[in-house]
């Protein structure tokens, strides 16, 4: 395909952000688009028309290796083109500092190509002044006057992978940039494709934007976390709590609980803006003890499961245990921080059989603690199995992790002899624990 006389683009980083915003600048049919992306194996998915994300269609796909420029690992691309935006992940490390080596990596093998008057963005969820602290740095490298000849820009991505009602076309965008006609230029590229934007006054402000906005829900679940643990022993369903509150027209919001956080921002993000605080000799309490919370609960329904099984006077040895749900949320095929993963290594190390099935997620891997259990290999894989009657009589302990909606519900509820529900999805009864 021959560049066309428009402006260009290239999109690095082709994941749950990526591919949305390569579809959206190819359907704006105003520039030529090159996707990069250091994963061959993706590319050369694309190139086949498959969808590696779960709630991106394969016409979307199709439309993608049709009509992009090049998808390619070769960043000599990005002397071409106009804009660059990179959209890659930033994990936290497991001492819960911020995991710059995506960027860092990707902004080595960029900085070769960068030409004035280029406009680069960054979409990453990053700690506040980690757009300065990378991206600077190079352009003075390159001799480069940020405001002048290069301009930098900031706009968090805003993704909800499953979400039906909310996507990258009617979500309101950030933008903001390093000086005025930086701002400029970020919200002018983000309009020119009919979207949505709301200018903030610097990049910092935008970045911890982007942050509350996650603590925020994070916190919140962190609530509804705890209530559930005090619900739950003064025998009290806290789902019904929830929908009486819930009518309620002002002062309160629905969160609801669950078997713990997962995904590429609620469970980082807390930790990304606590680690900043720090050096600024701020003590985040409030928000690390709502991180603190939801990273406890995958230890909590490990506990309901053992209760369970004592029930039926039973314990974890070679008692067998299906999980239903492998995906961190419903309708994804992402395991990222997944509490169902946790929820399993835990299991393993109590040397139970443990078995799950997601049809999104055909297979696992999961890290064993070789100390507690004798496997031979520290990693260890599953495939997910098939959710039938024989499968669902078969086990001592049915636990609904993950609540996607294929999953036919009066089968696990007519055919199980015990479930632990994180969900929420039955009435409990006798063989029914909520959890």
């Amino acid at each position: 395909m021959k560049f066309q006389k428009k402006k260009s683009i290239a999109i690095i980083g082709l994941g749950y952000v990526g591919l949305p915003l390569i579809s959206k600048f190819l359907n704006s049919k105003k520039y030529n688009v090159i996707g990069i992306e250091n994963d061959v194996k993706k590319i050369n998915l694309l190139k086949k028309n498959i969808s590696y994300v779960s709630h991106i269609s394969k016409d979307e796909i199709k439309n993608i290796s049709k009509n992009s420029y090049i998808l390619t690992n070769n960043y000599k691309y990005l002397e071409k083109v106009d804009f660059i935006i990179f959209t890659l992940p930033t994990p936290i490390t497991k001492n819960r500092d911020p995991d710059m080596s995506f960027i860092s990596s990707s902004l080595k093998q960029a900085k070769k190509y960068f030409k004035k008057n280029q406009l680069i963005v960054l979409e990453s969820t990053v700690y506040p002044g980690a757009t300065a602290d990378y991206f600077l740095p190079v352009f003075k490298e390159l001799n480069l006057s940020v405001g002048k000849n290069i301009f930098l820009g900031f706009s968090p991505e805003r993704e909800d992978p499953g979400n039906k009602n909310y996507n990258i076309s009617n979500i309101t965008k950030i933008v903001s940039g390093f000086s005025k006609k930086c701002l400029k230029k970020c919200d002018n590229l983000y309009k020119s494709i009919n979207i949505k934007t709301k200018k903030v006054s610097s990049i910092k402000t935008a970045e911890v934007t982007k942050l509350y906005e996650n603590i925020f829900r994070s916190v919140n679940i962190g609530l509804v976390n705890e209530m559930k643990l005090i619900s739950d022993k003064m025998n009290i369903d806290i789902h019904e709590v929830i929908d009486a509150a819930k009518t309620k027209p002002f002062g309160f919001k629905a969160f609801y609980p669950g078997p713990g956080l997962g995904g590429h921002c609620i469970p980082i993000d807390p930790y990304l803006l606590t680690w900043k605080a720090k050096q600024y000799d701020i003590n985040t309490k409030f928000i690390e003890l709502s991180a603190d919370i939801n990273n406890s609960m995958p230890n909590y329904i490990v506990e309901k499961i053992n209760s369970a099984l004592n029930s039926q006077g039973n314990n974890f040895l070679n008692s067998k245990i299906l999980i239903i749900g492998a995906a961190y949320k419903k309708n994804v095929n992402d395991v990222r921080e997944s509490p169902a993963i946790k929820i399993i290594e835990n299991l393993f190390s109590k040397k139970a059989n443990i078995f799950y099935h997601d049809d999104f997620i055909k297979r696992i891997k999961i890290q064993i603690n070789k100390k507690n259990y004798s496997l031979r290999k520290k990693t260890h894989y599953l495939k997910s199995i098939e959710l039938t009657k024989k499968n669902l009589k078969s086990m001592d302990i049915v636990c609904l992790v993950t609540d996607h909606d294929y999953i036919n519900y009066d089968i696990i509820r007519s055919s199980s002899k015990m479930i632990v529900d994180c969900r929420g999805k039955f009435k409990k009864n006798k063989k029914i624990i909520g959890a």
